[in-house]
C-alpha cells in the first residue's frame, strides 16, 4: 500500500497539503470574488483558479513558476479563442479540433506537460458550451486569467514560505520507497517466494524508487543550500550511501536456498532486513514530522541469534564451503547495513555537519531539465510518431463527444462527455485501460454519496463544508490513486450544482450517463491509430545497452584509480538506472495490453533482472574494496579488476582495450588479504550475469524478428 493511504502518514504527506493548499486557494478566490462582484463572475474565476491549479505539482520554485506561467497565459488565450468563436458552429468544431490535437501534441515534452494538456481540453470545453458575444468572450477571458493568475500568485508566495516543508516531504517519500524496496530485498530469503517472481517486484520497485529519488534531487541540490537545508543534504546523501548498501546486499539467493533451506539461517537473514525496512520507514516518519529521528531499533537479539547460527554450520567442502562463505559475507554487509542506517539517523540530528559535496560542486547532470523546443513538437508532426497518432485520437474522440452530446435527451452539460474523454484516453493503452476502469466505479460512487448527502443534507453551511473537502480530495489522490480523485470529481461538479442550482437532482443521472457515453468513445479510440508498447522496446533495450556500456566503462576508471573521485561513475549510473527504469515501465505497459500485441515478455523479464544485478554486483565490488582496505594486494587487484571489466565489456558489445597482461600474482600478498576470495566470487558473478544480458539481448531480437 502506498504511504500516502495509511491514516498513520496520510496527514503528513506532501500530497495532503497539497490538496488543502489547492482547495483553499480556490475557494478563497472565489468567495473573494463572489464578495466584490456576483455569482457568474465567481464562477469564471473560480473556473481560472481550477484550472491552473491543476498545474499546481511539487517541483523546484522557477519550474513550477514556468509551468504555472505557461498554464495562465495558453488556457487563457484558449479561453478567449473559443468563446469568440462559439456564434459559428462550423468555426467552432474547427477550432475544437484544432485545439485538441495542439493540446495533445504537447504530451511530447513527457509527464510534466500532461496537466497542461488536460487543462487546455477542459477549458476548450467549457468555454465552448454556450455561445457568446465578442464583448462576452473578452470578459470571459479576462475573469479566466483573473482567477488564474490569482491563484498561481497565492500558490508561489504559499510554496516559498513551506518550501523546506515540502522538501522534508519529498525526501520522506524516497525514503518509505527505500524501505519498501529493502523490505522486497528480504523477501528473497523467504522459500514461499519464487525468486524469479521477487527479483521482477524488486526491478518494478527500483523504478519506483529511482523517480522519487530524481524528485528529491531536484528539490534539494538544486540552486545553493539554504540555512535550514544543511539536515536534509546531509539525510539526502545519506540516503543515497545506504540505497548503495541495499543494492550491495544481492547475493546468490539460488545457492543459499540450496543448501540453508532446512535451517533458521534463511529466516534470520529476512528477519533482520525486514527489521532495516522498518527502522529505515521511521526515518521516513520523523522525516514527515519535521523531527530528528533516533536510532532506536534494536538488533542485538537477532544478530546475536545469527552469530549462534553461523557457529553451528558443520564445515563443508566445495560448493558447500561456498555457500558457507557466501553467508557470512551476506552476514556482513547487513551489519553495514545496520551501521548506514545509524548514520542516516544520525544526519536528521546533526544541522552543523559538512555538506558531502564541494561548495561550487556542478549537480546539473544530476538534475532534471526543462526542455520546451518548438523544434521537439515539429519533429514529431509525422505519420510514425506516437504522439501525432495520439493527438489525432484525441481530436477525432472529442469531436464524436461533443457532437453525440447532441443527440442526449439532455444538454445542460454537454461538455461531461468530452471530459470523460479527455480524462480517460491516454497516450499508452495501459493507463487509458486503467483510468477507463477507475473513472466508471469512481464516478458510479461519487454519484451515490452525492445522491445521499443531497437527500439528507439541505443545509447549505453544511453542503459547502462537503464541498471543500472534495475540492481537497481531487488533487490529493490524483498521483496516488486516482479512483479516489474520479469520486471527489463527481462530488465537487454535483455539489456544485447542487448548491447553485435549485432542483437539480437530475444531474447525478447526467453525470452517470455523460460518463458511460464518454468511456465507451475512449475504448473505441484506444484502438484507432494504436502505437503499442512493443514496437519501442527494441530501442529502449538498445537505450540499456548503451547505457550499460558507459557504466561499465565509468566503473572501471572509478575501481582502477583512473579518476579522482565517483562524479563520473554516479552520472552513468543514474544514466543506466533511468534508461532501466524507461524499459521497466514499458514493459509493465505491455503486459496491459492485448496478448497478441505483446512481444518477448520472458527475454525482457530476464534482461530487465540480468542488467539490475550488474549494479548490484557493481556496487558490491565497490564496498568489498571499501571493507578491506588493509593489506590490500593492489597490483593483483587493478589486474583481476582489468580483466573481468574486459570481458565485461566484451559481452555487452562494446569494443574492449587490449588486454593487459597481469602481474605475477604473489600468493603469499594474497592469501594475506582476506578480501581475495570474495572479490572473485563476486567478480564470476558478474562476468556470469553480463553473459545473461549478452543472451537475453539476443533472445529479445531474434523473437521480434520471428513475429
Amino acid at each position: 500500500m502506498h504511504y500516502a493511504l495509511a491514516p498513520r502518514t496520510f496527514l503528513f504527506s506532501h500530497y495532503f497539503y497539497t490538496g488543502l493548499r489547492i482547495a483553499t486557494g480556490i475557494v478563497g478566490l472565489t468567495y473573494l470574488a463572489y464578495s466584490i462582484a456576483d455569482l457568474p463572475t465567481a464562477m469564471a474565476v473560480a473556473i481560472g483558479a481550477l484550472c491552473t491549479s491543476l498545474m499546481d505539482m511539487p517541483g523546484p520554485l522557477r519550474h513550477k513558476f514556468n509551468e504555472m506561467l505557461a498554464g495562465v497565459l495558453l488556457c487563457s488565450l484558449v479561453a478567449l479563442l473559443v468563446s469568440l468563436c462559439s456564434p459559428l458552429p462550423w468555426l467552432l468544431r474547427t477550432v475544437i479540433v484544432l485545439v485538441s490535437f495542439l493540446a495533445s501534441m504537447m504530451v511530447v515534452y513527457g509527464r510534466k506537460v500532461m496537466p497542461l494538456q488536460f487543462v487546455a481540453l477542459f477549458v476548450m470545453m467549457l468555454s465552448s458550451e454556450a455561445a457568446a458575444t465578442p464583448l462576452q468572450a473578452l470578459r470571459h477571458g479576462a475573469l479566466f486569467f483573473l482567477g488564474g493568475a490569482g491563484y498561481m500568485t497565492y500558490a508561489m508566495v504559499v510554496v516559498w514560505v513551506l518550501q523546506r516543508r515540502l522538501k522534508q516531504q519529498v525526501l520522506a517519500e524516497a525514503l518509505y520507497e527505500l524501505a519498501s524496496y529493502t523490505s522486497m530485498k528480504a523477501g528473497c530469503y523467504d522459500l514461499a517466494n519464487p525468486l524469479s517472481a521477487q527479483m521482477e517486484k524488486l526491478v518494478r520497485q527500483q523504478s519506483t524508487l529511482a523517480e522519487r529519488q530524481q524528485a528529491s534531487r531536484d528539490l534539494i541540490l538544486r540552486g545553493k543550500p539554504g540555512r535550514g537545508d544543511t539536515i536534509l543534504v546531509q539525510v539526502h546523501y545519506a540516503m543515497f550511501d545506504l540505497y548503495e548498501l541495499v543494492l550491495s546486499t544481492h547475493t546468490d539467493y539460488a545457492l543459499l536456498r540450496r543448501y540453508f533451506a532446512d535451517g533458521d539461517v534463511l529466516p534470520l537473514l529476512g528477519d533482520l532486513i525486514g527489521k532495516a525496512a522498518r527502522d529505515i520507514e521511521s526515518a521516513a516518519y520523523a522525516m514527515t514530522r519535521n523531527r530528528p529521528s533516533r536510532a532506536d531499533t534494536d538488533y542485538r537479539a537477532e544478530l546475536r541469534r545469527l552469530d549462534q547460527a553461523l557457529r553451528r554450520l558443520p564445515p563443508g567442502e566445495g560448493e558447500a564451503a561456498e555457500a558457507h562463505a557466501v553467508l557470512r559475507a551476506t552476514s556482513n554487509k547487513i551489519r553495514d547495513l545496520i551501521d548506514a542506517i545509524r548514520r542516516l539517523h544520525a544526519a536528521s540530528q546533526a544541522p552543523g555537519g559538512v555538506l558531502p559535496t564541494a561548495a561550487n560542486a556542478d549537480l546539473t547532470p544530476f538534475l532534471t531539465q526543462q526542455r520546451y523546443s518548438i523544434g521537439i513538437l515539429v519533429s514529431n508532426l509525422r505519420w510514425t510518431s506516437p504522439t501525432f497518432r495520439y493527438a489525432l485520437r484525441v481530436a477525432m474522440a472529442i469531436s464524436v463527444g461533443l457532437m453525440s452530446a447532441a443527440w442526449l435527451p439532455y444538454k445542460t452539460h454537454g461538455y461531461w462527455t468530452a471530459l470523460t474523454i479527455a480524462v480517460v484516453l491516454k497516450p499508452s493503452f495501459s493507463i487509458t485501460r486503467q483510468r477507463r476502469a477507475d473513472r466508471l466505479i469512481g464516478t458510479l460512487i461519487g454519484c451515490l454519496l452525492t445522491a445521499v448527502l443531497l437527500h439528507f443534507v439541505h443545509a447549505p453551511a453544511i453542503l459547502f463544508v462537503f464541498l471543500f473537502i472534495a475540492t481537497a480530495a481531487g488533487p490529493t489522490f490524483l498521483y496516488v490513486k486516482y479512483r479516489y480523485t474520479a469520486i471527489a470529481a463527481s462530488m465537487q461538479a454535483l455539489l456544485l450544482i447542487g448548491l447553485t442550482v435549485p432542483h437539480a437532482a437530475g444531474a447525478i443521472s447526467e453525470r452517470l450517463l455523460d460518463t458511460l457515453v464518454g468511456t465507451l468513445i475512449a475504448t473505441f479510440f484506444s484502438y484507432v491509430l494504436p502505437s503499442w508498447e512493443y514496437q519501442s522496446l527494441p530501442r529502449l533495450v538498445d537505450a540499456v545497452l548503451e547505457a550499460n556500456r558507459k557504466y561499465i566503462d565509468a566503473t572501471a576508471d572509478l575501481l582502477l584509480g583512473r579518476t579522482a573521485d565517483d562524479f563520473h561513475y554516479r552520472i552513468s549510473r543514474k544514466g543506466f538506472m533511468d534508461s532501466l527504469a524507461t524499459l521497466s515501465a514499458a514493459l509493465g505497459r505491455m503486459l496491459d495490453e492485448p496478448l497478441a500485441k505483446q512481444r518477448a515478455v520472458p527475454e525482457l523479464n530476464r534482461f530487465t533482472v540480468q542488467n539490475y544485478l550488474l549494479v548490484a554486483h557493481v556496487a558490491a565490488l565497490r564496498l568489498l574494496l571499501q571493507r578491506y582496505p588493509d593489506k590490500l594486494p593492489r597490483a593483483e587487484v587493478e589486474a583481476a579488476l582489468e580483466r573481468m571489466l574486459v570481458r565485461v565489456r566484451s559481452s555487452l558489445g562494446a569494443a574492449s582495450p587490449p588486454e593487459t597482461l597481469a602481474p605475477e600474482e604473489r600468493r603469499s600478498r594474497i592469501d594475506a588479504w582476506p578480501g581475495w576470495a570474495p572479490l572473485q566470487r563476486r567478480l564470476m558473478l558478474l562476468e556470469q550475469d553480463a553473459a545473461q544480458v549478452a543472451l537475453s539481448s539476443t533472445a529479445i531480437g531474434k523473437a521480434f524478428a520471428a513475429r
